[in-house]
């Protein structure tokens, strides 16, 4: 369980203390988070070969479908809203959840394919 809630918090997968991201990055100045090349605290590469993190993007496609039904099935079956107020409550909060998305996968997928060298 602590190695979900690491993932979560985006901390290094190796000492569990250092942060993957430099910056938390912000959606409305259309900013993306920054992210470490090495862990500061015990200097693990992030990045293990070049392209490691297209496979992020499959892992940020499942998470904004997630986001966008639970917010579907919310508006219209909760609060009965027209389906068209539903479709850009949607659409808003895809968009501003992008950099949550961003950081949560790269996160995910870094995790997914640590290998603890003890």
């Amino acid at each position: 369980m602590s190695k979900v809630i690491n993932a979560l918090n985006c901390k290094c997968p190796n000492c569990k203390k250092g942060k993957i991201f430099l910056n938390k990055g912000n959606i409305l100045l259309l900013n993306i988070p920054k992210m470490n090349e090495r862990c500061q605290i015990c200097n693990y590469k992030f990045e293990r070969e070049t392209g490691f993190f297209f496979g992020a993007m499959f892992v940020s496609y499942a998470i904004a479908v997630a986001q966008m039904i639970a917010s579907l099935v919310v508006f219209w079956y909760f609060f009965d809203l027209s389906p068209l107020r539903v479709f850009v409550i949607v659409i808003l909060v895809a968009f501003l959840l992008s950099t949550v998305n961003f950081k949560l996968s790269r996160s995910i997928w870094i995790y997914l394919f640590y290998r603890n060298k003890s």
